[in-house]
């Protein structure tokens, strides 16, 4: 198909009949049901493989099967289907989603149609339409199951988003009925300090993405999770005998050789399924907001500096915490119609302290500082 083609035929294009006709092409009947605090997730997918990935991944989410008479009345549900299919050319007039600062490469492309978007990613031909609640992911999906499982998380966060939530780039845990959110300017280590804190008996409650939540009626805001597992650097796999099992023993004594600084900047993640490396009932996807760390170190030998202050007076640090919406999100009614500022976050986090942790890069020491305030709310 041409582009003048496309782009006269896009105008009459919906969601709603694409989805129609992925459906009747693939059709999805393995099914399986999340839980995600207090909303119920339904995915199905024409893909054994897929499903048998999915309900490993979302093991400690997975929920009995959603019926309409097995939901609570007012309860969200959301529907994603996942259709395995050739990679193929949807001959549209995509319009190409810019890279985010400090980065070259365009990965995705979207169209916005009458009753929802198209966003296609150009690497794996992956296609997904979402509006209106209807959501469906279709191409090579197996191969590319972490892209499902992303789509399914962030069906969660524009619905928690247009509840009016914030969203921050960071992971949390919580321990004695504290919680702790941990942000930190790109490759500082958020994941890795957050799995140290797990070995030291925190319990992990997101990775990466964050919903600040402070409309429930209690005076300190909440830190919402979402059901991802920690995709982590052969560096901290190493450094962390509970994460053991992720590497098989040939990948361990490859990677042993490494010099360390070729480990800290090998890009080669592995995901580290949370049940697996420490039991069940590790991982849960909300938590008390009691303070945010921002890592703000370096690799340089010094010795680490902890320093506590609030939103307000450290504006600099906000960015490390602050997300873009992003592509995959729509606004609805009581969501955020453009993105928050600095000044949206500086309230969403009234009250909340931030732990900056400065100086030379030190794992052990921070998260000895962290698990002492999660204990005694004092550093």
């Amino acid at each position: 198909m041409s582009a003048t083609a496309a782009r006269t035929l896009a105008p009459h294009l919906t969601r709603t009949a694409l989805a129609a006709d992925v459906r009747g092409w693939y059709p999805a009947s393995h099914e399986l049901a999340l839980r995600i605090n207090d909303v119920y997730v339904r995915v199905a997918t024409n893909a054994p493989e897929l499903h048998a990935k999915l309900t490993r991944y979302f093991g400690e989410f997975l929920a009995p099967e959603v019926s309409e008479r097995g939901v609570p009345a007012r309860a969200d549900v959301i529907r994603v289907t996942a259709h395995e299919a050739p990679r193929r050319d949807w001959g549209l007039p995509f319009t190409a989603k810019q890279p985010d600062a400090g980065k070259r490469k365009i990965k995705e492309e979207y169209l916005d149609l009458p009753d929802g978007r198209l966003v296609h990613k150009r690497l794996t031909g992956m296609l997904f339409a979402f509006g209106r609640g209807d959501n469906v992911a279709v191409g090579p999906c197996t191969a590319n199951d972490n892209q499902v499982v992303n789509f399914i998380n962030n069906r969660y966060l524009e619905l928690m988003l247009n509840r009016g939530c914030l969203l921050g780039h960071a992971a949390a845990v919580s321990h004695a009925g504290r919680g702790l959110a941990v942000a930190g300017f790109s490759g500082m280590g958020k994941s890795t300090l957050s799995l140290r804190l797990m070995s030291l008996g925190a319990t992990f409650v997101s990775n990466d993405r964050v919903l600040v939540e402070r409309d429930n009626g209690q005076t300190a805001p909440r830190c919402l999770g979402i059901p991802k597992q920690p995709r982590i650097n052969p560096g901290t796999i190493l450094a962390n005998p509970d994460l053991s099992p992720v590497l098989t023993e040939e990948e361990r004594t490859t990677l042993s050789a490494l010099p360390p600084d070729d480990l800290w900047h090998l890009e080669r993640k592995y995901d580290a399924i949370i049940g697996d490396c420490f039991g069940p009932g590790r991982f849960v996807p909300q938590a008390p907001l009691d303070a945010l760390v921002i890592l703000n170190w370096r690799r340089n030998g010094e010795p680490l500096r902890v320093r506590m202050d609030s939103a307000q007076d450290r504006p600099d640090l906000l960015p490390a915490f602050m997300k873009s919406t992003g592509v995959f999100y729509l606004p609805a009614p009581g969501g955020w119609m453009q993105d928050p500022d600095h000044a949206e976050y500086a309230r969403g986090l009234a009250g909340v302290p931030i732990i900056e942790l400065s100086g030379g890069v030190d794992f052990d020491a921070a998260a000895d500082a962290c698990m002492h305030f999660l204990s005694t709310g004092t550093l």
